[in-house]
């Protein structure tokens, strides 16, 4: 099975047509179409969008179609042995484990500060235009293909 495979089974397992697949990872319906047709083997940022689209997707799985299709076994790694939830430096939307949960339904909302008008500092932008001065002709030589040449200077 190739990786073109696992990703229709995505599709399939989501019920998305291609068009809508392409859409929701964030490339073009034509770069899926040549992927699902055997043109061109996706590129790693086209499989990287997926797993992070998808990310209960086995990564392992989708590149080389070992283990599972579903990350179970990694989620599983991320559980302490006392059962709270480790998250992982790349979790993108940690989960909160119980207590946190419990704390946040009866808090409070509370202004963080008065809102306050703060001059700001006025920025000026100078612009300096330096003269330079006149530039004067000091001397012109004018060469030969004989390998000779004239030089003129201008009378003072």
């Amino acid at each position: 099975m190739e990786i073109k495979d696992r990703i229709r089974m995505i599709m399939e397992r989501e019920k998305v047509p291609p068009r809508v697949f392409a859409e929701t990872i964030g490339v073009q319906q034509s770069t899926l179409s040549h992927i699902l047709n055997d043109r061109n083997k996706p590129s790693l940022e086209v499989v990287m969008k997926v797993h992070q689209t998808y990310s209960y997707v086995n990564l392992e799985w989708l590149l080389y179609g070992k283990g599972e299709m579903l990350a179970s076994a990694e989620s599983a790694s991320l559980v302490s042995s006392n059962g709270d939830y480790q998250p992982s430096l790349f979790d993108e939307n940690p989960v909160n484990s119980t207590k946190e949960t419990i704390g946040l339904e009866n808090r409070k909302e509370i202004a963080l500060r008065g809102t306050e008008n703060v001059a700001k500092g006025v920025v000026k932008q100078e612009i300096r235009y330096i003269e330079k001065p006149v530039r004067k002709i000091t001397e012109i030589r004018i060469f030969f293909d004989d390998n000779t040449y004239e030089t003129f200077r201008p009378e003072k």
